[in-house]
């Protein structure tokens, strides 16, 4: 039984980069997994994100380039309003603009760089450096 299919998935990321695999299996493939990895994808951390049927449903085939150094969820998962964003950086990136947090807002599921942007707040999701 799955309590937190995201953390699932990134930890399974995490655990193919350390053992040096080419790719990696995703399921359940859900628009928010799908979503996290298309983040990942344009920042170049992953490769080529394929959806495929396997005979437990959908799941996603991810191509891995060895980019990866750390990936996990934020839990609980914290809000942040649009002033907090430094705060959040230097408690879950090892340095200043290096890595991603991936948050959701009011206008979907997007880097904090793009948020910072937009000036705009939400929930943290994850992170991956």
């Amino acid at each position: 039984m799955q309590f937190d299919p995201l953390n699932d998935a990134l930890v399974k990321i995490y655990n193919a980069e350390q053992a040096g695999k080419f790719d990696v299996e995703l399921s359940p493939a859900s628009k928010l997994l799908g979503n996290v990895l298309n983040i990942m994808q344009s920042k170049g951390y992953v490769g080529d994100i394929t959806r495929v049927e396997n005979g437990r449903g959908d799941a996603f085939v991810v191509e891995l380039r060895g980019t990866i150094n750390r990936c996990g969820t934020v839990k609980p998962r914290h809000s942040v309003r649009r002033q907090e964003y430094e705060k959040w950086e230097t408690r879950y990136l090892p340095a200043r603009d290096f890595g991603l947090l991936i948050m959701t807002t009011n206008s979907g599921v997007m880097h904090h760089y793009d948020a910072k942007d937009a000036r705009i707040g939400g929930k943290l999701l994850a992170y991956v450096y």
